[in-house]
């Protein structure tokens, strides 16, 4: 995608005054605070290292793949586009929820970079891979998040 051009159309769109809010959130991943849960957390960095081990150490995202990982630099291709800001909010962080291996199985293929399609005829492989993993952290299949916040940014189309 071309950030620039998307950011250019969408100031662009907005009247003078007007808001964009760029959402930051890693919801797929509980918060590293992981202290006072009642149960096992979701073996992360290992099902890292498996989606690894089936779709090799670049990470893919759809049909491609971002060999210098995922870009970031919001405020430099927000600012550039002629945004004003960002004024900064953190909501929702906190809550502790249980996830079942079925959600932790849903959030991996969620993922552009682990969705099903990426491990071809390998995906039942993997799929039971996965779940014996799971299965190792927990034999009762029920793993412990706590959330972790949404960062919000708030840029502004400054008024003429």
């Amino acid at each position: 995608m071309d950030r620039l051009q998307v950011a250019a159309i969408a100031f662009e769109m907005l009247q003078p005054g007007g808001t964009l809010v760029h959402v930051g959130a890693t919801t797929h991943r509980g918060s590293t605070d992981t202290g006072g849960l009642p149960g096992p957390t979701p073996p992360r960095d290992r099902i890292d290292a498996l989606v690894a081990s089936y779709l090799g150490p670049i990470r893919r995202a759809g049909q491609g793949s971002l060999p210098s990982g995922t870009a970031s630099d919001e405020n430099t291709v927000l600012a550039t586009a002629g945004f004003v800001g960002p004024r900064r909010l953190n909501v929702g962080g906190g809550q502790v929820f249980a996830r079942s291996e079925d959600e932790i199985v849903a959030f991996v293929y969620s993922l552009s970079s682990a969705a099903p399609h990426l491990f071809d005829e390998r995906l039942n492989a993997f799929d039971k891979d996965l779940r014996t993993l799971l299965r190792e952290v927990s034999s009762s299949g029920e793993f412990w998040e706590r959330t972790e916040d949404i960062g919000l940014s708030i840029w502004m189309k400054r008024s003429s």
